[in-house]
């Protein structure tokens, strides 16, 4: 044993593999492999007098948007591809609370029984939808938007834009109102 540290192997042993790490990383850094696909954040806006309590985009979620609300909040993430290609779609799923402000009007103190069970009858309100959705094409990958609807319509774009900037894809007004009948999807 005195021998082989004689001969100075386990100096050199650390000096070995940091060597090998750093031509790891070397061989790593001239690859030219880009992943197809990208997490990117997750922003909502929502064109209805209705809340969006939650949603999500191919199961990841974004955060609650208050009726005619939405942007400047991003949410992480969801992986898309680096390049558009004709039929991409992500699954949207969200709860919608039809009379956001009506619990504003209850008499009962907060968080009281008698306050969780009017809450309770507004939560059975809620509804719930899930869209297969189309992206909308774009050239270079950005944020994934959504854009809630009147009648339960989703868009979605995943682009380098944001509304009012003249390259998005959607320009809807922050405030519509439901008709009074929805067009058969």
């Amino acid at each position: 044993m005195s021998s082989f540290l004689n001969l100075g192997l386990p100096r050199r042993i650390p000096a070995f593999f940091a060597a090998a790490a750093l031509a790891c990383l070397a061989l790593q850094a001239c690859s030219k492999s880009i992943p197809d696909r990208l997490g990117i954040p997750i922003e909502g806006y929502n064109h209805t007098s209705a809340a969006i309590n939650h949603f999500d985009v191919n199961g990841n979620g974004g955060p609650n948007i208050g009726p005619f609300g939405g942007g400047g909040s991003q949410m992480c993430c969801v992986a898309m591809p680096r390049k558009w290609y004709p039929g991409l779609t992500v699954v949207v799923e969200w709860e919608k609370d039809p009379t956001p402000f009506d619990s504003a009007t209850f008499t009962e103190p907060p968080f009281s029984d008698a306050w969780r069970n009017r809450m309770q009858l507004q939560e059975a309100d809620y509804t719930h939808h899930r869209a297969v959705v189309e992206v909308a094409p774009y050239e270079r990958l950005g944020a994934i938007t959504l854009h809630f609807l009147p009648c339960n319509q989703v868009k979605v774009s995943a682009d380098q834009t944001y509304p009012g900037i003249a390259n998005h894809p959607y320009d809807y007004p922050r405030k519509m109102e439901e008709p009074s009948v929805c067009p058969a999807p």
